[in-house]
């Protein structure tokens, strides 16, 4: 299987380790064809500091749930050496291909 992508957020390991997180956006789905919001797809709007306060509990949990509106997004674990060598940005094309190899014998 052969579908193309689009990157769609490029993002250093959290824990350090020299690798690099790239996800990806089916082109095909037309769901987005704008960058994604760095406040997600449900951001909220606060009248008053005092309301901000109230809600900010919900909005935080929104964030944390929804994993930021990639959770459905393939993601690739690269090497910074890998990473550097394609020269990924955002909004690059991609093709990806899957082959299930044909073991025999065991």
């Amino acid at each position: 299987m052969i579908k193309e992508f689009i990157v769609s957020r490029i993002e250093a390991s959290h824990d350090g380790t020299p690798y690099v997180h790239v996800s990806f956006m089916d082109q095909t789905s037309g769901e987005r064809q704008q960058p994604m919001s760095p406040f997600g797809v449900k951001a909220m709007t606060f009248s008053s500091p005092e309301d901000l306060m109230k809600n900010l509990p919900k909005a935080m949990s929104n964030v944390l749930g929804s994993g930021m509106g990639v959770a459905d997004a393939p993601t690739f674990k690269l090497s910074m050496r890998e990473y550097e060598d394609l020269g990924l940005k955002v909004g690059d094309k991609v093709v990806i291909e899957l082959k299930k190899p044909e073991i025999t014998g065991i």
